[in-house]
């Protein structure tokens, strides 16, 4: 039987303020356990919560951001459960009158554009952590609560259920999460929770309207985890469902080392938790005049980057999505484009040699010597001549290791490439007389052989014979 995979995201996203979002406590990651605390995020009786003007400046632009609808009248309500990392016993959250709703974000996979729409976006606060003594519950003999994340704020950004593969759920958070960072307003830290999602998926018959029974699988914190988790259990649902059972609605958890999905409880519903408007803060009024504001005050996004330099740069698609993915290596472009180096080199040089050096040392491009004006003064000297691409690998590594100038490197190293087309025929002479059969080869009709040829003066010149160059003089002569 075929089945339609049915997936929505909702996206946790901690933002990038300096205390919490009802009290005064700091925000920073790894604080020694329950410092970063006071009666508010505690919930001790006879506080009251005031909230952080800054969160909800950093909600209204991620909505804007995000193509939703502003509401000009928002508020607050208590979301109650019962949980121990929860000191309130209650999540100030937002439920019927959120701060956005109704907006959309694009994704490209295999070449075709997709529209994702938002159903929402609301401000929250972060719940505590959980520090068990063993690796698991289950084989722990104690667990404590660190409260230092208690508060922290969040917004939730709940997507329809629009998406359809695991790898569109992807490239769904990645667009999210690129959009953040180019607002500034989340570190988008995957590993240290900044950013993490819960995953719903559910399936149903190919053509049918009525969606299937879903099952959550909570706080995914990495790319390839989303991408696993829910390969994983589309595989199981369908097995289930060509057997003849029954999806049960639930919340499992993923299990990286094992590579499965297992059952956590069964999932509640919205009237579980009781939602009731939060009496203790105001409703939060936002006037037209004050949204058309934050709009102009946004940066140049993801999107119209992308469409920048396609049209400016001559891009494709591709190399253009690539490069405006992360805001760092957007920048670290349009720095290295500032002198007036050849747009296409300077692309490939980064989605190449950059990003596999930055990958290898898992390293953010903010941390590489190499820095975007030396990347391109060493791409203004292969388009110049006076190096060759071959040499330029030699000249890379030397930047990566050192982060000295190209220039100063070429120089130091006696890098440059030979252009003397009298000193390149010399080697091209002694090549083709010591490789008869080859030359032979070429000239019986084997056109490929020129390229061992070309290889055996490369290596004579020890790399610096400009190639092009080289090709013409062989070809000259052999060709005679």
């Amino acid at each position: 039987m075929s089945y339609e995979t049915v997936i929505g995201l909702e996206i946790h996203s901690e933002l990038k303020t300096n205390t919490k979002i009802f009290c005064g406590c700091a925000t920073t990651f790894g604080a020694e356990q329950n410092t970063n605390v006071c009666p508010v995020c505690l919930g001790l009786p006879g506080v009251l919560p005031v909230i952080n003007k800054r969160v909800v400046e950093f909600a209204i632009k991620a909505g804007i951001a995000l193509n939703c609808k502003i509401n000009n009248f928002s508020k607050f309500d208590r979301k109650n459960y019962y949980y121990p990392d929860l000191p309130k016993n209650f999540q100030t959250s937002q439920f019927d009158l959120p701060i956005a709703e109704f907006g959309y974000v694009d994704i490209e996979v295999d070449g075709k554009v997709k529209r994702i729409r938002i159903t929402r976006i609301h401000m929250e606060e972060d719940a505590g952590k959980l520090v068990h003594s063993g690796t698991t519950i289950k084989d722990s003999a104690s667990s404590n609560v660190d409260y230092n994340r208690t508060g922290v704020p969040l917004i939730e950004i709940v997507s329809e259920p629009d998406i359809s593969s695991p790898a569109e759920a992807r490239a769904y958070m990645e667009k999210v999460k690129s959009v953040l960072e180019y607002l500034d307003v989340s570190n988008c830290k995957m590993e240290e929770g900044n950013l993490r999602a819960d995953v719903n998926v559910s399936l149903r018959k190919v053509g049918a309207t009525e969606l299937g029974t879903k099952a959550e699988m909570k706080n995914l914190n990495s790319f390839k985890m989303i991408e696993n988790a829910l390969a994983y259990e589309i595989e199981r649902q369908e097995e289930i469902l060509d057997d003849g059972g029954h999806i049960v609605q639930e919340t499992r958890t993923w299990d990286d080392a094992k590579g499965i999905t297992l059952s956590m409880r069964t999932k509640e519903a919205a009237q579980d938790y009781r939602y009731l408007p939060e009496p203790d803060l105001l409703p939060i009024i936002t006037t037209d005049e004050e949204i058309e504001e934050y709009r102009r005050g946004l940066p140049e996004l993801p999107d119209a980057r992308k469409e920048r330099f396609m049209e400016k740069f001559d891009l494709s698609s591709y190399d253009a999505l690539v490069l405006t993915t992360s805001r760092q290596m957007a920048d670290y472009f349009d720095a290295a484009l500032r002198n007036g180096a050849d747009a296409k080199l300077v692309a490939n040089w980064i989605m190449g040699d950059l990003s596999k050096h930055l990958n290898l040392e898992n390293k953010d491009i903010s941390e590489s010597l190499v820095t975007a004006e030396n990347l391109a003064a060493m791409v203004t000297l292969i388009s110049k001549g006076t190096i060759s691409s071959k040499i330029a690998k030699t000249v890379f590594e030397q930047m990566w290791k050192t982060g000295d100038d190209p220039e100063k490197i070429v120089k130091e190293k006696g890098l440059v490439q030979i252009t003397d087309t009298k000193a390149i025929e010399e080697i091209v002479d002694a090549v083709i007389a010591a490789n008869p059969k080859p030359v032979e080869d070429y000239k019986s009709g084997n056109a490929k052989s020129i390229g061992f040829l070309v290889g055996q003066v490369m290596k004579q010149s020890k790399g610096k014979a400009n190639p092009g160059v080289v090709n013409d003089l062989l070809k000259g002569k052999l060709d005679a």
